[in-house]
């Protein structure tokens, strides 16, 4: 087994890794499912749709990238 594959680190940065970027796709797409079923104001309907599909896309391209 080659060792130094196996513990050679990410560039990438800690905010940019996949575990936090995730929770936070996550967030906003259960927002967006909150904003479609809440009765009180109609921009917020309005929008639902609209952030549900980026919270989906952020998770789309975010789980490309590294641990």
């Amino acid at each position: 087994m080659n060792r130094s594959v196996a513990s050679k680190r990410s560039s990438w940065p800690r905010w940019a890794r996949r575990g936090l970027m995730e929770n936070i796709a996550t967030a906003i797409i259960a927002i967006g499912f909150l904003m479609l079923f809440q009765p009180f104001a109609l921009s917020l309907y309005t929008y639902s749709f609209v952030t549900m599909l980026a919270g989906a896309v952020m998770f789309i391209i975010i789980s490309k990238f590294p641990e």
